[in-house]
């Protein structure tokens, strides 16, 4: 308890979530701070990019082997699961029609970047190592979430209006993924050496870019926490709080199965308790029409997010210690 407290303040002291806290509170406020849209594209861009190149070096370094791939599977097997679970809560809860019980499923079946990238951080701060290989499983957990969630919408009636190619060139293109998969190939194709040879532009700068958008983050958060308060209902919000925490125990089985270190198992423990904000919404808009942003984007982002940023990752990374 002591470890878990001690990692609980130094995470909320932390400058990436105290401006993240700073942009929720402005919007909250109504304050004109923002971030214009390109901007924000970018810093994303970025974080991506660097933390695929990292992850790809750290592969090359440690090479290919079975509990690679076997992660990998088990990161697959989990997208799939978790939305089976929430959409069964979100159902037996009842008065949430089928098609966003559906959408919100997806969402906390598939992973949240920005998360992982903040648990990355956490653990470079403490000094605990990690497999690089996270970065390919993260890759790999945004998609199985996206078909669990619409085979669940068509099971339960809901409408899907996308033609199957229309959704998986959607989902295998998103840019987040691209851009994700893109540069852990250039990392693990030119290691160590490569990764040097940019540290100046990807290492240095990345927790400063991780504060900036996070600002941008919470400024989002905020404003759909404002925006969708009629249609958040105090059993959405209470789903939004201790779902993670149900697909962390999840994840610590599958890493407790696996082996992993004490930083892997954290950051498997943390990609299966995200949710997505990115590459699921943007699916979802084009597959399921029906379905309310203002629910699933805000539970996700508005809800879930902020729990996992203050709360959630000092318990995954004790809980990966306690594996490790």
């Amino acid at each position: 308890m002591e470890q878990f407290l001690g990692l609980a303040v130094a995470n909320l002291l932390s400058p990436v979530v105290l401006f993240f806290a700073l942009g929720l509170g402005a919007a909250l406020l109504r304050s004109d701070l923002d971030v214009p849209q390109a901007v924000a594209k970018a810093l994303a861009l970025y974080l991506m990019l660097a933390i695929g190149l990292k992850g790809g070096a750290e592969v090359a370094a440690h090479g290919v082997d079975l509990r690679l791939f076997a992660t990998l599977l088990c990161g697959v097997v989990l997208s799939f699961v978790i939305p089976l679970i929430a959409f069964a809560i979100l159902r037996a809860q009842g008065g949430l029609p089928q098609a966003d019980a559906a959408a919100v499923a997806a969402h906390y079946g598939s992973i949240s970047v920005v998360t992982f990238a903040v648990a990355v951080e956490r653990l470079t701060a403490l000094d605990i190592g990690y497999e690089g290989y996270l970065v390919a499983v993260a890759a790999a957990m945004e998609t199985p979430a996206i078909i669990s969630g619409l085979w669940l919408a068509r099971r339960g009636g809901a409408t899907a209006e996308a033609g199957n190619g229309a959704l998986l060139r959607e989902v295998a293109l998103n840019g987040s993924i691209v851009i994700l998969v893109g540069s852990f190939a250039i990392g693990w194709i030119t290691g160590e050496p490569g990764l040097e040879a940019v540290a100046p532009f990807i290492v240095d700068p990345f927790k400063g870019v991780l504060c900036l958008f996070l600002l941008d983050m919470g400024l989002v958060a905020g404003r759909g926490l404002r925006g969708g308060r009629r249609e958040i209902r105090l059993p959405l919000i209470a789903f939004g709080l201790y779902m993670p925490l149900i697909s962390a125990l999840l994840g610590a089985l599958g890493a407790a199965l696996l082996g992993l270190s004490a930083g892997g198992a954290a950051l498997l423990i943390t990609l299966a308790a995200s949710a997505s904000y990115i590459a699921v919404p943007a699916a979802m808009r084009l597959a399921l029409p029906d379905a309310r942003p203002g629910i699933y984007l805000t539970l996700s982002l508005g809800v879930t997010f902020p729990f996992n940023l203050s709360v959630g990752l000092p318990l995954y990374i004790a809980l990966g210690q306690w594996l490790g």
